[in-house]
């Protein structure tokens, strides 16, 4: 006979109940924390055999993780209005700092990307990621939709500044993502047919330019290896070649945690960085893949969720923008590992070691939850 405790069950109600409580007050959204919460937490378990059991990494990833989940909780305090009456501030700051980054910035790995404050080494143009979305919504916000094709012509301009500004750092990985997140908003914004063809158009014209006038050796390279990694198996094509052996040798169920040959014997390059699904692969196994990717599935549902019950247009556009983005950030980077795309440089969300991306990830969800929390206060 199975005995029920009556005063646990209503211990747990009162636990689950002040839980729930303490979050409205927060305004933030138990089912997303969640999901992000597991995914940081699987994050750590493999960070720590990606970097050879460096605990010291993995403690400087949770104290990023902790400085992010404050920028969360304190974004998700901000009423909408205040965020489209800031929008434009924050993409003058953050194109401020990418000059300065061009003038005085770190040199790191070949690359002029961070500014070194001492008591912090950040990206500048980590900040563009969210300014620039933002801005784009408060310019539609304003203006009746679809857009026209003067809006279109701001609008590009607003995108593409920062973007050029990373990638002559050069960051290509980064410069991609803000386009993308730019772009998103503005096909959401109701582009019509003909424009996305031009702009189809207009973009293989840019791309042959870009090609032949503005990549670099060695990205030029990444994409000829992405086609045939083999043509140059010792150089470009390493990276590729090293990181389909790690996830083909894993098999269904991995080889276990901290066993993993091509990530501990260091055959596989920036393997706690862009490449740390591979080491998920080779150590956890297909059924590792797929257990995180469901739970980055679980926070684009919700993202999307959230995002489907903002009310007014910059909210909906923005709201939409962020949790379309984080998707395209872990299929390009799953991509670019497993080699279905060229190798851009782009770290896995949250799982990946890197300060200034993981903080701004969960500022932009704080966004998100404060444009959901405040939806019925939203004026028009």
């Amino acid at each position: 006979m199975i005995r029920v405790n009556p005063a646990g069950d209503s211990t747990t109600r009162r636990t689950l109940g002040g839980a729930a409580r303490i979050l409205a007050t927060l305004q933030l959204d138990g089912p997303l924390l969640i999901g992000l919460g597991l995914v940081c937490c699987y994050g750590f378990i493999v960070l720590y055999s990606a970097s050879g059991q460096n605990i010291g990494m993995v403690l400087r990833a949770v104290m990023r993780l902790a400085m992010g989940a404050a920028a969360m909780v304190a974004l998700a305090q901000v009423r909408p209005q205040q965020l489209r009456a800031a929008a434009p501030w924050i993409y003058a700051f953050g194109m401020v700092l990418l000059v300065v980054v061009d003038v005085m910035g770190v040199i790191g790995k070949g690359a002029q990307r961070w500014l070194d404050l001492g008591f912090i080494r950040f990206q500048p143009s980590e900040v563009m990621k969210l300014a620039v979305p933002m801005l784009c919504a408060r310019y539609l916000h304003e203006r009746p939709l679809p857009p026209t094709a003067p809006m279109l012509a701001v609008l590009a301009g607003i995108i593409l500044l920062p973007a050029a500004l990373t990638a002559a750092q050069p960051d290509l990985g980064t410069a991609i993502l803000i386009i993308i997140g730019g772009l998103l908003l503005v096909i959401m914004a109701g582009l019509p047919v003909w424009y996305m063809i031009g702009g189809i158009a207009l973009a293989a014209c840019a791309a042959w330019v870009g090609w032949h006038y503005l990549l670099h050796d060695y990205q030029r390279l990444r994409v000829l290896t992405f086609i045939d990694p083999t043509t140059d198996p010792q150089g470009a094509g390493y990276h590729i070649i090293q990181s389909q052996i790690a996830i083909g040798s894993g098999g269904i169920f991995g080889k276990g945690w901290m066993n993993g040959s091509q990530s501990q014997l260091e055959y596989l390059p920036e393997r706690h960085t862009d490449f740390i699904f591979a080491v998920i692969g080779e150590e956890f196994g297909l059924l590792g893949l797929v257990i995180l990717l469901s739970l980055y599935l679980i926070v684009v549902a919700r993202s999307l969720y959230l995002a489907s019950q903002t009310q007014d247009t910059f909210s909906r556009l923005l709201s939409a923008s962020l949790a379309l983005t984080f998707f395209v950030y872990v299929f390009i980077n799953t991509g670019m590992v497993s080699g279905l795309l060229p190798v851009v440089g782009v770290p896995l969300p949250l799982v990946s070691y890197g300060g200034t991306s993981m903080v701004t990830l969960l500022a932009g969800f704080g966004i998100l939850m404060a444009l959901y929390s405040h939806r019925k206060l939203v004026g028009s």
